[in-house]
């Protein structure tokens, strides 16, 4: 057993030292692109480019300030007193500069002759780098150019769309505060020993390793080996070979890897050692002499610091992974703080007692004060004065800034003028709240006295969140007066209808009664009777349909369903009505699917709702014309579309056609019961479907939607069911 241990351990050992020398090797392999990385951002042709393409932000503000130098619309303190010291102020020590018109003329008195001539030459040889802002009328850049003798064509132009877009920033900056320039040209010139001289300001030739660990090839090697390091600790004791966990190396207490960790990641100081040994090494100047001996002894150097950093993070990952396979007892076990907070227990478990049950006192009391008070502001009552409750507020804000202050000599007097402003403040803000407050009951008592009507308006603060739904509430009430008057007048308009289409068969069959009574002549008496036949068949089918239509609304409608052919339906309806069809002189266009469509819906309130809508077609739709109907299935529904010409103009209202008693043609000369779109729709949606009208200029249009509800296992059909499929 104890062999078997420690041949695990030699294993494990030679497994995480392995690591480490990759992790090394792989650093020491970046080191000659870290060299290449130095050596470029020590170049002085580099320098010189980055310096340049950074000096656009300079340059578009020196345009604000020396137009404003030349036209004298704001005085040099206020740009001071606004802006402060420019970043110009130094540029522009290293260039000659000038503003020039149309015509070429000078305009600062600061240029003379000799420059202006040298910055006006564009084909001129004497700047390294030369750059001129062309500005039109009302302060519009019209034109960047460019040029001089250090810069190739692709590098001015990328430099004149970064100065572009710095251009637009300063004027952001500076226009409407400043003199905004127009219609000039400034121009900029810098020579080769200027230029020189401005980079070494701006980017020192002496690179800072405190810059190098930025270095791509540096930062992002390290990361990744650091991250290689820490997932070897975590990993390899999974593999019972490799387990070197439980070695007294690692079983230190957590505060130690912890406070390692910390350090070599957070502290600056530590973690710029091996960034100091890395730049000097690419350098040459770590060691002294160039020979070879020299820079074989600085890699060796470097890779056992390399080893020992990621050593380092090993030992520690390593250690603190104990606390996933001890869990809790890892905190009792391997944490200084709770072998101190065990001694103490150990040597006055008496007076620990009483101290702990005096703090839990203390802690319950204020635990009890905090939550009376949070409870006394969630329940904070804005219709009475709160003066008391925000006092208590100042007075615990005091109290804890009171702790904070004795630390600080002069912080008591400050405190007090806080104190002061800050209660004043709050109770400002609190009567704000009561205004608001009593603006949000004005709006609800006028909603609760019926003023539908009157706008809720105003910002409330707090409370506009309510506002938003009491405008929802009074939006709701006044549809549902809308929807009630409505109905009203729908009751009344069918009292009226119900009376006059009663009323006039009944009117004619008393008089025709009478006149039978008196009549001699047979072949009249036979004229009334007929008369009366029909008279009484129509008072009958008003009836009927006033029971159906009642019974329909009421929901007290027996519905027998069963499996139906849509299709053979719709097709025998129109057979059946083809007679009226033929008389309306109207063409029927089918368009039905081919194959059968069956269906779990009642026969006959199908029928009736196909054989209404075919009725009404016959009796309102202009002679001559065609009629449309068409029948689409989808997945969930089928979908049955009828559409004609109107005879008449149809002005009515779609949303109050399908009511009781509505009728297009208010002339109301067909015969009918007015009922036929009213029982149709109510069918319909007894079957829980829907039934659409609308209408475009004379078109009509009726569209009825089933869906498709799952057929039961077919059962026996019963006699009735029988009749009812033939009607």
């Amino acid at each position: 057993m104890d062999t078997r241990s420690t041949n695990s351990r030699k294993a494990g050992l030679i497994a995480a030292a392995l690591l480490l020398c990759i992790c090394s090797a792989v650093m020491l392999i970046r080191y000659p692109e870290l060299a290449s990385w130095v050596e470029s951002s020590e170049d002085i042709g580099e320098r010189q480019m980055e310096t340049l393409y950074e000096m656009g932000s300079d340059l578009s503000e020196g345009n604000y300030i020396l137009y404003n130098e030349y036209s004298k619309e704001t005085a040099l303190s206020e740009v001071l007193e606004s802006y402060g010291q420019s970043s110009f102020d130094l540029t522009r020590r290293y260039m000659d500069y000038g503003i020039f018109d149309a015509d070429g003329g000078s305009l600062l008195d600061d240029t003379s002759e000799t420059e202006a001539g040298r910055l006006t030459d564009r084909d001129g040889e004497y700047y390294a780098f030369r750059a001129e802002f062309s500005y039109g009328e009302e302060g519009v850049l019209t034109d960047i150019q460019v040029d001089g003798e250090a810069l190739d064509p692709e590098t001015a132009y990328n430099m004149e769309q970064r100065y572009l877009n710095d251009e637009e920033e300063a004027q952001y900056n500076y226009s409407g505060i400043i003199s905004t320039p127009s219609d000039v040209s400034i121009i900029y010139g810098m020579t080769e020993a200027n230029l020189n001289a401005y980079s070494e300001v701006q980017s020192p030739v002496e690179l800072s390793f405190y810059n190098f660990t930025y270095a791509p090839a540096y930062q992002d090697t390290l990361e990744m080996m650091t991250l290689l390091a820490a997932a070897a600790a975590l990993l390899l004791p999974c593999i019972k070979r490799l387990d070197i966990s439980e070695m007294k190396i690692f079983r230190v207490p957590f505060e130690i890897p912890a406070a390692m960790l910390f350090l070599m990641l957070a502290s600056a100081d530590l973690a710029n050692i091996p960034a100091y040994l890395v730049y000097h090494t690419v350098k040459g100047t770590l060691l002294p002499g160039d020979g070879r001996a020299e820079e074989v002894l600085a890699m060796v150097l470097n890779f056992v610091m390399w080893a020992v950093v990621f050593g380092l993070i090993f030992w520690a990952v390593t250690s603190l992974r104990a606390m996933i396979r001890m869990k809790r007892a890892y905190w009792s076990e391997r944490t200084l703080t709770a072998k101190l907070v065990r001694r103490i227990r150990k040597g006055g478990d008496a007076y620990g007692g009483a101290m702990k049950r005096k703090a839990g006192g203390i802690f319950r009391r204020m635990k009890q004060f905090l939550a009376k008070q949070y409870d006394a502001l969630l329940h904070l009552d804005f219709r009475d004065k709160t003066n008391r409750t925000i006092l208590k507020i100042v007075l615990i804000n005091f109290a804890i800034l009171f702790i904070v202050c004795l630390f600080w000599y002069y912080g008591t007097f400050a405190l007090i003028i806080y104190s002061v402003i800050l209660f004043l403040f709050l109770r400002k803000y609190t009567n704000d709240l009561q205004g608001k407050y009593k603006l949000l009951l004005r709006s609800t008592n006028q909603l609760a006295e019926g003023h539908l009507d009157v706008p809720i308006e105003g910002d409330i603060g707090l409370f506009n969140p309510i506002q938003d739904e009491l405008k929802k509430i009074q939006k709701g009430f006044k549809k549902a007066v809308e929807e009630e008057v409505k109905n009203e007048r729908m009751k009344t308009e069918l009292v009226t209808n119900v009376s006059h289409d009663l009323r006039t068969p009944l009117t004619a069959i008393i008089t025709y009664v009478d006149l039978l009574k008196n009549e001699e002549d047979e072949e009249k008496r036979k004229e009334y009777i007929e008369v009366l036949e029909k008279k009484s068949l129509r008072l009958k089918v008003l009836i009927e349909d006033l029971f159906e239509i009642s019974k329909a609304a009421s929901k007290n409608v027996v519905m027998h369903y069963m499996k139906v052919d849509i299709v053979d339906l719709l097709k025998q309806v129109g057979l059946e009505n083809d007679r009226k069809i033929a008389e309306a002189n109207l063409e029927f266009r089918w368009k039905l699917p081919e194959h059968k469509l069956v269906m779990w819906l009642d026969s006959q309130k199908t029928y009736r709702i196909f054989e209404n809508l075919i009725v009404n077609i016959t009796k309102y739709a202009m002679p001559h014309t065609r009629v449309y109907v068409e029948m689409t299935e989808t997945e969930n529904d089928v979908h049955i579309s009828m559409k004609n010409v109107s005879a008449a103009e149809l002005d009515f209202n779609v949303d109050e056609i399908t009511d009781r008693f509505v009728r297009g043609d208010t002339s109301r000369n067909t015969e009918g019961s007015g009922l036929g779109l009213a029982i149709a729709k109510s069918f319909t949606e007894l079957q829980h479907g829907t039934l659409r009208i609308s209408t475009e200029a004379d078109l009509f249009k009726a569209e009825i939607t089933l869906p498709k509800t799952e057929i039961p296992e077919e059962e026996e059909t019963t006699e009735s069911e029988r009749a009812g499929s033939t009607a």
